[in-house]
């Protein structure tokens, strides 16, 4: 007869927090690039306009770090279907931040 030990196992792994700050950092260093570089910018959008993508973007970009981290498990899968899932989780993280940039700097600079 088979026993099976059941555990409890979280959802996140170890690696959550390195993840989300990855993710936060790239959203802020792109970001940062565009505010910075925009010079006053158009007078249009407030003396503050910039407070608004410099906090946005890394937020969002933590949470692109957040859903790579939970599909590890599908990532660690064997044979094709784990490549398959690691190509989605990085086209996700991608297209994640670019959806956090595009929000960040909407009403601005993206129009």
């Amino acid at each position: 007869m088979k026993t099976t030990t059941l555990t409890k196992r979280s959802v996140f792994t170890p690696q959550l927090r390195k993840r989300m700050l990855i993710g936060a950092g790239a959203g802020l260093a792109v970001v940062g690039f565009f505010v910075l570089t925009a010079g006053k910018g158009n007078p249009a959008w407030g003396d503050y306009w910039r407070i608004k993508p410099l906090l946005l973007t890394p937020a969002l970009g933590a949470v692109t770090g957040l859903c790579y981290d939970v599909t590890e498990p599908l990532r660690g899968m064997k044979g094709w279907p784990g490549k398959v899932f690691l190509v989605l989780s990085a086209l996700e993280f991608l297209v994640g931040q670019w959806l956090g940039l595009v929000l960040g700097l909407a009403g601005t600079m993206w129009h």
